[in-house]
């Protein structure tokens, strides 16, 4: 990335709750789920081109250049904006593909976010989160940056404050097919709706987890593992899961006594992006 003029992060999220209510015409579901951030997570580097050539430097392993959704992101912001500019691109990838703590659709974020502010487009963050949506149904949290209460598919977005713990999320080695899941027989699919302040007060369950854990002994394993230690959760659909912690010492404490072959890490929880500090803290350096 040393040819990068704006390098950014593309955060994690964690979803605390993940409730189905049903499913819709389009196929997709109607959902409500409750998005934190982590300040844990994949690193993406841009510099401009004149030519208006879009090129991503870095490869992910079976993901063709052009279906990568950092590219697919810049190349529908380059179409609706209308420049004539393009730019050179490098990931840094941390985080796993198929683990529910939102790789993608970060990595699409921050690539619109950092190309409305190199390409000086300005855009707002709604017209930038409607443009996410046609990416994938994460993308318009990431895009806001502020962690949420979600309805619809995931784009009704209610901003929440939350606790701020530690996060230990151990990462089973296994690729977990969202479609998969949410085409599944045996998913839960007629939650009852709750409100906001409930979710807030009580929390919820993972209307998933059940069909991740018969489907993937891997992260019925892990479960069972970090349930030891803490209360193990499932996020998104998978495969990734967690348990929280009041101090970094205590979540370090039970990554130690991980397995080798079960990977995690450590993060702190966060209510705001830490794409969108870091975005705060380039224009105020450009000031």
């Amino acid at each position: 990335m040393q040819n990068a003029q704006l390098i950014l992060p593309a955060p994690a999220k964690l979803n605390l709750m993940l409730h189905i209510l049903g499913r819709r015409p389009d196929g997709y579901h109607d959902l409500q789920t409750l998005f934190q951030f982590l300040d844990h997570g994949d690193q993406l580097g841009f510099a401009l081109r004149a030519d208006g050539e879009i090129h991503l430097h870095s490869e992910l392993t079976g993901v063709p250049h052009d279906s990568n959704l950092i590219v697919r992101a810049a190349r529908q912001l380059q179409q609706q904006s209308g420049t004539r500019l393009g730019a050179d691109i490098w990931l840094d990838k941390h985080l796993p593909m198929g683990g529910g703590i939102g790789g993608g659709s970060s990595d699409a974020a921050t690539t619109l976010l950092g190309l409305n502010r190199l390409w000086q487009l300005d855009w707002d963050e709604d017209r930038l989160a409607a443009l996410g949506l046609s990416l994938g149904a994460d993308v318009p949290v990431f895009v806001r940056g502020h962690a949420a209460f979600a309805e619809g598919v995931g784009e009704k977005l209610i901003p929440v404050e939350l606790d701020e713990p530690w996060y230990l999320v151990v990462v089973p080695q296994v690729f977990v097919s969202t479609a998969e899941i949410f085409s599944d027989p045996e998913l839960t699919r007629d939650t009852p709706a709750i409100k906001v302040r409930t979710v807030l007060e009580r929390g919820g369950r993972n209307d998933c987890q059940p069909v991740v854990e018969k489907r993937y002994p891997e992260v019925r394993n892990a479960l069972i593992l970090l349930n030891k230690f803490v209360s193990a959760r499932l996020t998104g659909t998978g495969g990734c899961v967690f348990g929280s912690f009041p101090s970094q010492v205590e979540a370090d404490k039970v990554a130690a006594r991980l397995p080798d072959h079960l990977p995690g890490f450590v993060a702190k929880g966060s209510n705001v992006s830490m794409l969108h500090r870091a975005l705060e803290n380039w224009v105020e350096s450009r000031m």
